[in-house]
């Protein structure tokens, strides 16, 4: 029982103070006087009655009531009710004048009475009670109120008086009527359960305020201790929403300051640094806006406002989405019914106080979900004489799933939740609704959750309980309190509430408290239970994380165990890998810790050095794959085990396995060390109480369990029930053998404490005490944990040496470590010690021994470390030497390492399945080439093949340290990941005994070679040098001066000059060729040296014209005459031949353009002169030059770089076309020049047209018209030119490729205005015409462009017809921004494009993203992260597809006539790729291995593709990375290839045998930027002379070399289409494939393109395969080399030929003889079968190509070659087996077995033919009949097939036959097709052949 009330208190306004200007209120009486034992006076009332400031009114207010809450010191809560009502203000001093709100109105004494007082001032009654009944004190307070104000008859006293004498029941949900005697009757309900809070409707309440969203936040807040805040206008409200959301947490109870309303004077309070849940007045909403960390709730709007920067941990899905929903059913049941068509009649919603209960239950099950299972995570430590329980954390977490949740993670650490375990962690205690919820089965829980019927259900019921709780009788007896009158507050003249009578009332008081001391009714005792234990923990999400075959690697597991207790070496070896890949699993670790101890059992814990090493590897991959939810578990089971397990190394010295798993960091983790202590403890203090030896027995099998399964709940009691059992017991005890359980406990946790601390010295001190990383600020990570060489290992591997080493001293090292494992084991001890209970005595003593423990410990590890040192190191596998090639050096020794796998899938066996190659161990090479690992795989199951991975130096894009979880050792290595632009990845872990600063001289040698420092150090020109390198000086700066730049050239043609070369063609070069060469033979004694002056002019002429002789011997000039360019001719001279453009050799010094070769093609007209002005219009001065010429239309292609801004403009004059004169806009003379330039090219170029099927060459051409255009019709009139004045940006891109793939980029501009439509010119045809279809192909686009449209619909506007037909002579390709707004003069015949392209930064940025596609490095853990997904995101195909396209825009444009100048960018990235593109696609030259080398150093060499830049060859281009931009070209070219394979002489090896050694440094050819550069640096021109000089080494005569020594550049299925030599591929993105050099790899012998390598190698393999006796050998797609696994069968054909060639000691015939001599011989074949059947074949069915009449023309694929389009019969079948028998018998020497018979016989040719001896062979096992010229021959003639031989039979002679031979010789041959006539030497002979033959049919 308590009392009603504690104290009543008046509080007034306080005069006194009023003055200092904020009013405060004073205590005017209390009651009782004296504070009730046990029960303090609350502090600062005053200042709580009026939480907004005493302060005056003018008015008198209502009178208002509300509730405080004060905490005390205990944490006990005060309630303090307020009753506030206005009195008026009295001057008591008499003085006439009050200052009251600073008013100075004057009060006028009127006769004595008072006038109605103007100022009023608040006063409060106050009820102060422990217990929490606002409505009764509600009530109290009205009545004494009521009483007062309307001066009602009963004494005020005797009111007060029965407050304190009232005695009200705690709980228990009895009703109790009392009276404070005023005539009024009131009713006290007291709850059923005291531990569930009581909330009326405060609940339903804030959630109408602020919602299920906003108050789920602040749940989360409250329960994660964040600071909560509510302000409202209503200080009620406040109370309600703090009672409500504190009700909301249980069962936790909030610990931190609570205060529902917070008064003015207390606002600092806000910024403690403790969480709170406090409420304000909004009228402080100003002060409050300011804080940083709060939650603010404003009750009246309904917001929560959370700050920035609190994370808010919300509620763990699938709780969270849970909640809202049952939250939403219950506050929202009608939205469900919402949308149905025919609602249900509205149904009442629950009133208010159900409703709270409803909602009150989601939150109650909620919690019960939440700590499902917790009980079976307490520790109980002592039951004695208080139960100490510890809760497992890490263990709860990790068995829900819920590790990194961070909300549960805070809820656990928080106080609330410590004093949950506090209160209910204890077994046997008071239970309540959360306990039985708590215990509730989750099946059930689960089911509810699928049937919400069911859950509502539940929920009802739950809320019901709750609501009896609080309103247990469902009958309330009457209630009867007095109110005051209406209105009466306003009265006017209001005495003054008056002093109470203090003497009275304590009387009164004694003699009630007299009267009820009698009646104390027996307060009921609390009932105890056990409390349900509940079913063991489940993981959250519900399913437990999916198990992967586990029973499979569990068997893994074990069987590697007992093969290694077995002592099975071999095995062991084998399945060790999978057993520790197994270990990544939970079972499997659990499995192993198991095993584990069953061995410990059967007494096998003395083990060799190798099985020491293997457990050792397998307990280190356990602990290093925990996942931190199983950590503690794993380490905890492995503890014991680490203590037992030993090896012996030398008499009495032992080694045991916790030496070799100190460095986790688990063992420095304080917390484990509790959760596993406390568990141990546990099981003792359970062994302790288990009464029955039985039971007894059962503990040691149950060791680690505190909540065992439920099959063996009945038998076995976990610690808890007997801790339930020990304290029910307890209380009936005598005092002596209480104290003697307490003793037993506390020496049970003393002893353990003793273990454990010396566990942990066992752990903590290291085996090499100069290496303390434990305890240091970092974890250890870098110990070698797994060979016997132990501490050898760690003292190289470490990094960084321990802090201190330099010191030396080893004592102060040695007592360092001691001093940190002491203090660490210390903190433990006093920590646990504490908690459990332990004596002080006890827990000294414990303290004294430590140090001793760790001194012992270390004595005893200096032996231990002495003896393991001197282990043999484990055999480690023998450092394999990689060949190298020719002139390849060693830079540095192999570095052991291990080479982890890069991501690439294949190598480890991945999806595919198979071997694991990688890891691999081995050894890292760096040599003055490549970089090269050679190793041996780890896995022994793939034996001892040898895994090679190797790139050249230069092709480095990125080298970084990393560390690596080493795969065998289980531990972290120092490692280096080297990623290569050869789309190659090395990632390697260093091995123990290759120190830090080994790899960091590797690295610095690698930095060295990767950018030497001048062009002569690279491995092109080291290879094959012996002589010591001379360093040439650093590479001229660009701006060299013109000296310098002729001394350079002089150096050149002084090379040059002593070789004679030159065409006979070109006298304008031989007359001074003697005279030139005389000169320099006879100044040859003059040196000149780099400072020497240059020599004398004439010298210097005449080496100009040898470095002519030079550069007319270039692929450019070769090519030029190839196309009828021109010739050279001096600018004056004038050709007379009427060529268009002429070979100029104005830059022949380079003086005019540094990055063009030296001869370039200009128009005839134009003056070597003014091209110097012309070319500064452009950048780096590279002017249109023309650069191909098409065969048949004979439109030019030139290219340039882009226009420099301003000049253009000139370009472009819209007024006066015919003039020359600068117009306005153009002043400067270059811009003029250019103008005249660009007349010239026009003027130049023939304009032939084919559109529409008419076509003529312009007037303007020289040239008569073109073979075959005399057919057509003659072209349209020409109309007066149109001006097309809209922006090109616009109508091109949004005209002509309308269709989606944005080869432009359409930035969306605004489309020309309507009115202009109809003038738009050609583009305005081309976009009407490109509605149609949306996927127009580029090929149709180029076509449009060039005018082919169709002809325009009869009746349609003629202009518009006219426009179709009209086509530019010239189309500027030129970027977006140079073309912008500039109007085209008409009569210039040209059009300018804009293109959108990619530029070097996106080709760079593509790349990057496709490498780390390619080679991700490691491989992703998400599996949408394809590596088609990440090539589709690199962008990289995106861009092949817009170069593509604009070729084939080009392409078309070319072949219709038309010229193109393509003008973007330097002229030398896209540039170079388009033009080139567009040349292979048109001309079949060029697509031959000679072409193809014309063409790249034609286009990409000399016109100064900056290689080296690009590549990021040279240290200066060492900052822009990598810009592949050949690369691109090669992938273009690839597609083109992969799509037309038959117009290709050389194959994908060729095209990837590029890509690879354009950045590889291996030859010299792609290392310099420009001709210019490799003429000053002396290797443009080869000097053959010359030994001595740098030569280098060429990839032409190299290629060259291997395709005359082996077709393995050569395409077989070469057969070029004469009729249509313009390639179109398709282009569209999903036609584009990858490229698989990309993807490719081969580990057994490295890239197969450093080629001289591959040839060595294949002959030893060849040596392999004939000594194996089997023929079967296995090809692992990146393992071996597929191509050489599995050749063609040509080249295998071609093989076994040179291999019999060598048999029989001939001279080898050259492979590309031998394939010619088989292709005529099929030619030959065909024919004569064309003639004996004149049938086609019908070729439709068998390959649909556009292509194959060229498969069958002339590939090596020969279908019968016959006459086209005449019907043939289906017997071709024959055809194609006849000639894969010539084939089969090109191949086959004749004395081999399968000649059953042969001999001469005579045969009729067809009709009309003679007799002709044959040989014919007889072969039984080809079934045919052969014959050939003579017996030596070894080319068939023919054969026939046996299989169609229908007779065979004597036969007369006819006509011709050889006279001499009798006629029983002649026999005649019947097949289904003819009747074959033969003729035998005589009769026997042809009866032979008869049988022989008709045996063989009958065979058949």
């Amino acid at each position: 029982m308590a009392r009603l009330a504690d104290y009543f208190i008046v509080v007034g306004y306080d005069q006194e103070k009023a003055g200092s200007g904020e009013g405060c209120g004073k205590i005017i009486q209390r009651f009782p006087k004296k504070d009730w034992e046990g029960t303090a006076f609350p502090q600062g009332v005053e200042m709580f009655c009026q939480p907004g400031g005493w302060r005056l009114s003018r008015e008198r207010k209502a009178p208002t009531f509300f509730t405080v809450v004060l905490t005390d010191i205990d944490s006990d809560r005060h309630y303090c009710s307020c009753l506030t009502f206005y009195e008026a203000e009295v001057n008591l001093q008499g003085s006439k004048t009050i200052e009251a709100d600073g008013d100075d109105d004057e009060e006028e004494e009127e006769d004595g009475l008072i006038q109605p007082a103007q100022v009023f001032a608040p006063k409060s009654l106050i009820l102060v009670s422990r217990l929490d009944y606002p409505e009764i004190f509600r009530g109290c307070l009205g009545l004494i109120y009521t009483v007062y104000i309307d001066s009602l008859s009963f004494p005020l006293e005797g009111l007060v008086a029965n407050l304190f004498t009232f005695q009200v029941p705690v709980a228990g949900g009895s009703q109790k009527l009392f009276s404070l005697g005023a005539g009024d009757r009131q009713l006290i309900q007291t709850p059923l359960n005291d531990s569930l809070p009581v909330t009326c409707k405060s609940v339903a309440l804030l959630f109408q305020q602020l919602g299920i969203q906003n108050v789920l936040s602040l749940f989360c807040a409250v329960l994660t201790e964040h600071k909560v805040l509510f302000h409202s206008t209503s200080y009620q409200r406040l109370g309600e929403a703090s009672r409500a959301l504190e009700a909301l947490m249980f069962p936790l109870k909030y610990s931190y300051p609570y205060i529902p309303i917070l008064p003015s004077r207390l606002l600092e309070v806000l910024s403690s640094p403790t969480p709170f849940i406090i409420g304000v007045h909004s009228m402080f909403q100003s002060e409050i806006q300011d804080l940083l960390d709060v939650i603010i709730a404003d009750l009246d709007g309904g917001t929560i406002k959370i700050p920035e920067c609190i994370h808010l941990s919300l509620l763990p899905e699938p709780l969270l989405h849970q909640t809202q929903t049952a939250l939403s059913l219950v506050l929202h049941p009608d939205l469900e019914i919402a949308d149905n068509a025919f609602p249900p009649p509205r149904t009442a919603p629950s009133n208010l106080k159900l409703l709270d209960k409803e909602v009150r239950a989601v939150f109650l099950r909620l919690f019960a979900q939440l700590f499902q299972g917790y009980r079976s995570c307490l520790q109980l430590i002592r039951i004695h004489s208080e139960p100490v329980i510890h809760f497992h954390k890490t263990a709860f977490l990790g068995q829900r799933g819920l590790i990194e949740n961070d909300f549960l993670t805070k809820v656990l650490d928080g106080m609330a939740f410590a004093g949950f375990v506090s209160e209910r962690g204890p077994p046997y205690r008071a239970c309540d609704l959360f306990d039985e919820l708590v215990a509730f089965d989750t099946e059930s829980c689960k089911e509810e959750e699928a049937n919400p019927a069911k859950l509502q259900k539940h929920m009802r019921g739950l809320s019901e309980q709750l609501y009896k709780n609080e309103n247990p009788n469902p009958h309330m007896a009457f209630q009867k309190v007095p109110r005051p009158s209406e209105g009466s507050h306003l009265r006017v003249h209001q005495v003054p509430f008056p002093l109470l009578d203090e003497e009275k009332l304590e009387r009164l008081v004694k003699e009630g408290a007299a009267k009820h001391a009698c009646a104390l009714a027996a307060t009921r005792p609390d009932r105890k239970c056990v409390v349900p234990a509940g079913p063991p923990v489940v993981s959250i999400g519900g399913k437990s994380a999916s198990v992967f075959n586990s029973a499979r690697r569990l068997e893994v597991v074990r069987s590697c165990i007992s093969f290694i207790f077995d002592n099975k070496i071999l095995e062991t070896e084998k399945t060790l890998p999978a057993a520790l890949r197994a270990l990544k699993g939970k079972a499997a670790r659990q499995c192993l810790t198991e095993e584990l101890s069953l061995h410990v059992q059967q007494n096998r814990a003395i083990l060799d050095h190798q099985q020491f090493d293997y457990i050792i590897r397998m307990m280190n991959c356990t602990l290093q794959d925990c996942s931190s939810s199983e950590e503690y578990t794993v380490a905890a089971a492995l503890l014991p085990l680490s203590t037992v397990f030993y090896r012996k190394l030398a008499a009495g010295v032992s080694q045991f396995a916790y030496t070799c798993v100190q460095d986790h960091p688990i063992w420095t983790n304080q917390q484990f060390w509790e959760a596993t202590f406390y568990s141990e403890v546990q099981n003792q203090i359970r062994a302790l109480y288990l009464t029955t030896p039985e039971e007894k027995m059962g503990i040691t099998a149950r060791l680690k369990d505190a909540g065992p399964p439920a099959a063996d709940r009945q038998v076995e009691h976990t610690a808890m029930d007997l801790a339930a059992e020990q304290l029910r017991t307890w209380p009936g005890l005598s005092k002596e053998k209480q104290q003697e359980l307490v003793k037993n406990e506390e020496s049970t946790v003393f002893s353990q404490a003793i273990h454990y601390a010396s566990l942990m010295v066992y752990l903590l001190v290291p085996l090499d005490t100069s290496k303390n990383k434990l305890l240091r600020n970092a974890p250890a990570t870098d110990w070698e944990s797994g060979s016997n060489s132990i501490v050898t290992n760690s003292i190289a591997g470490s990094v960084a040496e321990s802090f201190d080493t330099e010191s030396g001293f080893e004592e102060s090292e040695s007592s360092d470590v001691a001093n940190s494992v002491v203090r660490f084991i210390a903190r433990f001890i006093d920590k646990v010690c504490t908690e459990s209970g332990v004596t002080q005595d006890h827990i000294k003593s414990l303290h004294s021994m430590i140090p001793g423990l760790v001194a012992m410990q270390m004595e005893a590890l200096e032996a231990v470390h002495r003896e393991s040192r001197r282990l043999p190191p484990i055999q480690k596998p023998k450092i394999l030497r990689p060949a190298l090639l020719p002139g390849e050096e060693f830079v540095s020794e192999g570095l052991r390492v291990i080479l982890d796998p890069d991501g690439r899938e294949e190598a480890t066996g991945g999806l595919l399945g198979g071997p694991h190659i990688l890891p691999a161990e081995g050894a890292l090479f760096l040599t003055t080439y490549r970089i090269i690992f050679k190793g041996t795989p780890h896995d022994p199951l793939v034996g001892e093949q040898a895994v090679v991975r190797a790139f050249p130096v230069s092709t480095l894009t990125k080298e970084k340290k990393i560390s690596i979880q080493n795969q065998l050792q289980q531990n972290m290595q120092e490692g280096l990941q080297l990623r290569s632009a050869s789309f190659q990845l090395i990632k390697v872990a260093f091995d123990e005994e290759v120190s830090s600063e080994m790899v960091e001289i590797f690295r610095k040698h690698l930095q060295r070679i990767r950018y030497p420092q001048s062009i002569f150090s690279t491995f092109a020109f080291a290879a094959g040098q012996t002589a010591p390198q001379i360093i040439l000086p650093k590479q001229k700066e660009r701006s060299t001066g013109f000296r310098t730049l002729s001394k350079t050239i002089v150096k050149g043609a002084k090379k040059a000059g002593k070789i004679t070369m030159g065409r006979g063609g070109q006298t304008t070069l031989k007359k001074n060729e003697r005279g030139s060469r005389m000169t320099w033979h006879e100044e040859d004694d003059i040196s000149i040296s780099d400072d020497g002056e240059p020599p004398p002019s004439s010298t210097l002429r005449a080496s100009e014209k040898s470095t002519m002789e030079q550069l007319v011997e270039r692929a450019c000039f070769r090519d030029y005459q190839r196309l009828g360019l021109g010739t050279i001719t001096a600018s004056s001279s004038r050709s007379k031949t009427g060529e268009q453009f002429r070979i100029t050799a104005v830059n022949r010094l380079y003086s005019l353009c540094r990055s063009y070769p030296g001869l370039l093609v200009v128009p005839q007209a134009v003056q070597d002169s003014s091209l110097h002005k012309v070319s500064r219009c452009y950048r780096h001065n590279r002017l249109p030059v023309v650069c191909w010429k098409h065969p048949h239309t004979k439109a030019v292609l030139l290219r340039s770089g882009a226009f420099h801004g301003k000049s253009v403009v000139g370009l472009f004059k819209s007024q006066n076309p015919s003039s020359t004169a600068p117009a306005s806009s153009s002043d400067s003379s270059s811009s003029l020049e250019q103008e005249k330039y660009l007349q010239a090219i026009l003027d130049s170029i023939p304009i032939y047209f084919k559109m529409n099927g008419n076509s003529t060459l312009s007037n303007r051409s020289l040239i008569g018209l073109s073979p075959g255009s005399e057919r057509r019709t003659s072209r349209i009139p020409k109309m007066t030119p149109v001006h097309l004045d809209i922006p090109f940006s616009n109508s091109f891109t949004r005209g002509v490729l309308g269709y989606r793939d944005k080869l432009f980029t359409h930035s969306h501009q605004k489309p020309a205005s309507k009115g202009r439509i109809h003038n738009q010119g050609v583009w305005a045809s081309l976009r009407s015409s490109t509605r149609l279809s949306h996927h127009v192909s580029a090929a149709e686009v180029g076509a449009r462009l060039a005018g082919k449209d169709l002809a325009p619909p009869a009746g349609s506007n003629s202009l518009q017809a006219q426009l179709l037909n009209q086509q530019a002579a010239l189309y500027i390709f030129g970027e977006k921004s140079h073309l912008r707004g500039l109007k085209l003069d008409a009569s210039l015949n040209c059009e300018l494009v804009p293109v959108d392209f990619a530029d070097t930064r996106q080709v760079k940025a593509a790349f990057k993203k496709l490498l780390r596609a390619s080679v991700p490095s490691a491989t992703s853990s998400d599996t949408e992260d394809s590596f088609l997904k990440a090539l589709e995101d690199s962008e990289w195909i995106l861009q092949l597809h817009k170069i593509l396209q604009l070729a084939l825009i080009l392409v078309e444009l070319l072949d219709s006539g038309s010229s193109v100048l393509l003008s973007l960018e330097d002229g030398w990235d896209i540039t170079t790729q388009v033009v080139s593109l567009v040349q292979l696609l048109s001309d079949p030259f060029y697509r031959t291995l000679e072409g193809f080398q014309v063409l790249l150093e034609k286009e990409w060499l000399s016109f100064g593709h900056k290689f080296s830049q690009r590549s990021n060859l040279s240290p200066s281009s060492q900052g822009s990375g990598f810009t592949p931009i050949f690369l691109q070209f090669l992938d273009c070219l690839h597609q083109v290839l992969e799509q037309h394979p038959l117009e290709f002489e050389f194959n994908q090896h060729y095209v990837k045998f590029l890509a690879y050694h354009h950045i590889s440094n291996r030859f010299k050819n792609f290392l310099l930027d420009s001709d210019y550069e490799r003429l000053e640096h002396g290797t443009l021109f080869d000097d053959k002379g010359d030994k001595q000089a740098r030569r280098g080494v060429c990839i032409w005569e190299c290629i060259n070399r291997m395709h005359r020594r082996s077709p393995v550049f050569f395409n077989y299925l070469y057969s070029p289409a004469e009729t249509e030599p313009v390639l179109k591929p398709s282009i569209s993105i999903p036609n584009l494939t990858k490229w698989d050099f990309f993807t490719d790899e081969t580990l057994s012998t490295g890239p197969s393109y450093d080629w001289r390598m591959m040839a060595a190698r294949s002959e030893s393999v060849e040596e392999v395969d004939t000594i194996s006796t089997t023929k079967r050998r296995i090809v692992w797609p990146c393992y071996s080399s597929v191509n050489r696994a599995q050749p063609n069968a040509i080249t295998k054909l071609l093989a076994d030929i040179e291999r019999l060639e060598g048999e029989l000691n001939q001279t080898p015939e050259r492979w590309q003889t031998t394939l010619e001599r088989v292709r005529v011989s099929i030619q030959e074949d065909l024919k004569q079968e064309g003639n004996l059947r004149k049938q086609s074949l019908s070729i439709s069915g068998l390959i649909p190509t556009s292509s194959l009449q060229a498969f069958q023309r002339r590939s090596m694929l020969h279908l019968p070659d016959s006459g086209l389009g005449e019907d043939r019969s289906p017997t071709a079948v024959n055809g194609v087996n006849r000639r894969a028998a010539t084939l089969y018998h090109q191949f086959t020497p004749k004395n081999e077995e399968n000649r059953s018979y042969e001999g001469i016989l005579y045969k009729r040719g067809a009709l009309l033919k003679g007799w002709k001896p044959r040989w014919f062979v007889l072969d039984i096992t080809k079934h045919q009949l052969r014959y050939y010229d003579t017996g030596e021959d070894t080319n068939c003639r023919g054969h026939i097939d046996l299989a169609e031989v229908e007779s065979v039979m004597i036969a007369a002679p006819t006509i011709g036959a050889p006279k001499h031979i009798s006629e029983k010789a002649f026999f005649d041959l019947k097949t289904s097709k003819r009747v074959y006539n033969f003729c035998a030497s005589d009769a026997p002979n042809a009866q032979l052949w008869m049988d022989k033959i008709q045996s063989c049919i009958s065979d058949a």
